[in-house]
């Protein structure tokens, strides 16, 4: 049965869901950054970010469904997930800077060099050339066994859903179990659904924009892109 104060969390649960995803960078840069930078299909870009977004409300609903059931009092869940969540914004910062580093060393070597070719009859002739697409094939190529994309499962499994618990989970469990599973799936679904559509929306505008030049620096560019909203997390409280 839908009490008022359900329906009232049920609302709240959509609203905290929707902002809370919108003003965190973290729920979708770096999806949208890797995404372009090693030329993911927008289909293997929604389904990374689905799963991602699942572990990271996942761990949170299990860890408050844990809390409702032990009686724990909220404030002991609340400074473990901020421990949790700390973890994850200095995990994140180190994903972002080793993937920065390994960029930048990849732009380094597919910067453009000339090549001198001798013909049978003497003539010759020098053209310009990059490894920058062969690198390009043989990534596509690693894409199979790809830690990347684990990498970031396990960074969103560490990071938590710091609203959850105490303004929707609680709150809700004082009414009756339904409802608490009520407002917890809303919240879960409005933030995954909030997470994929931007990361959608964006990469396919990124698609069509051509980066020219700056192409074989798109690895560096997400590393630094992830390594900034680590910070934001840890720094700013985003």
């Amino acid at each position: 049965m839908l009490t008022n104060e359900i329906i009232i969390l049920l609302v709240t649960a959509a609203s905290i869901g929707f902002f809370h995803t919108l003003f965190g960078p973290d729920h979708y840069l770096p999806f949208i950054v890797i995404s372009k930078a090693r030329s993911w299909s927008i289909g293997k870009t929604a389904l990374i970010t689905f799963l991602c977004g699942l572990g990271h409300v996942g761990s949170s609903v299990v860890l408050g469904f844990i809390g409702v059931a032990l009686g724990l009092a909220v404030h002991k869940i609340e400074i473990f997930e901020g421990v949790r969540g700390s973890i994850a914004a200095w995990v994140l910062m180190a994903f972002g800077l080793v993937y920065f580093i390994w960029g930048v060393r990849r732009a380094i070597k597919s910067k453009p060099h000339s090549h001198l070719h001798t013909h049978s009859d003497g003539t010759s002739h020098a053209h310009d050339h990059s490894h920058f697409k062969e690198h390009s094939h043989i990534h596509a190529e690693e894409g199979k066994t790809n830690i990347t994309p684990w990498a970031l499962f396990i960074i969103f499994v560490l990071g938590p859903c710091e609203p959850l618990i105490p303004l929707l989970m609680y709150p809700a469990a004082q009414s009756n179990v339904g409802g608490l599973i009520l407002v917890t799936a809303v919240f879960s679904a409005v933030t995954i659904a909030t997470m994929m559509s931007i990361v959608i929306v964006v990469s396919m505008g990124l698609n069509v924009l051509p980066m020219g030049k700056l192409e074989r620096y798109a690895s560096a560019m997400a590393g630094a892109a992830i390594f900034l909203s680590g910070a934001a997390i840890q720094f700013l409280g985003l």
